[in-house]
């Protein structure tokens, strides 16, 4: 199953939003709650934590792009369990 990351709404946060930078590049496991990219605006740096485990496979949008709330600006293909469910780890 993939997880789109999304730029959320950020408070106060001035005019221009940014992505400041990628803790993780494509291919690099990630687990659920693990910093994943910076947001930087005029007046805050927000952190987005991955809200899945499994592997970032796509950035969207590169350190420095512009973005508004609600771009996607990256997407993770979680973990699959080996079990009959195939429920996520």
């Amino acid at each position: 199953m993939v997880t789109d990351i999304r730029v959320p709404m950020i408070e106060n946060a001035g005019m221009a939003l940014y992505i400041g930078r990628w803790f993780k590049r494509v291919g690099d496991p990630i687990s659920a709650d693990e910093p994943l990219v910076e947001i930087d605006t005029d007046n805050v740096t927000h952190e987005i934590r991955s809200p899945v485990t499994g592997v970032l496979s796509r950035i969207a949008v590169m350190d420095g792009g512009s973005v508004d709330a609600g771009t996607i600006v990256g997407s993770i293909t979680q973990f699959l369990s080996d079990g009959p469910t195939g429920a996520a780890r």
